[in-house]
């Protein structure tokens, strides 16, 4: 648990009680709206339950292991978002790829991060999302070139006015476009 996960459980319990931590999955932190709930290490959350379950018994899609891993890694969970990722029957789906991607980046291995979003845009070039991270990604590493190319790309896919254009957008650098 990162320093920050940690304050806000200890000021949570504070203010909640014990008890209430105890009995409900924690929320991920962070901007996305439809963020599924986060459990605690070796349990993942199963949506048609919606509760906590153990991982090794756990009988879930593809889809929901890949959204609750993608709920780890944006709580600053990333190996155990990996970990949860590993658990998927198809290796080459294109958000699992954005994910792992995603992880690895976010674990200080930029080149291994943008090895598996290059897999996602081969496997889905009109997905935006994983063309933000790429692009973000690229900023990373003062490729400011190839950020801008997917800046365009994401720009083809949804305009200038959907997040990803935003959000890569303001990562770059680059002046308001719409």
């Amino acid at each position: 648990m990162t320093t920050r996960n940690a304050l806000f459980v200890s000021l949570l319990a504070a203010n909640l009680g014990a008890g209430l931590l105890c009995s409900a999955p924690a929320f991920a932190l962070g901007s996305d709206s439809d963020t599924t709930p986060t459990c605690k290490a070796g349990e993942v959350y199963d949506k048609k339950t919606k509760t906590c379950v153990k991982q090794s018994s756990a009988n879930l899609s593809d889809a929901d292991l890949a959204a609750y891993a993608y709920s780890l890694a944006k709580a600053d969970r990333h190996q155990e978002a990996l970990a949860v990722l590993d658990t998927v029957k198809n290796q080459n789906d294109p958000v699992v790829l954005n994910y792992r991607g995603y992880a690895t980046r976010k674990l200080g291995r930029t080149d291994e991060g943008i090895s598996y979003y290059l897999r996602s845009v081969a496997a889905d070039p009109s997905y935006a999302k994983v063309r933000e991270y790429l692009g973000e990604a690229y900023v990373i590493k003062g490729r400011l070139d190839l950020a801008r190319e997917q800046l365009a790309a994401i720009q083809a896919i949804c305009g200038t006015g959907c997040e990803e254009y935003q959000d890569l957008k303001e990562a770059i650098g680059a002046p308001a476009k719409g």
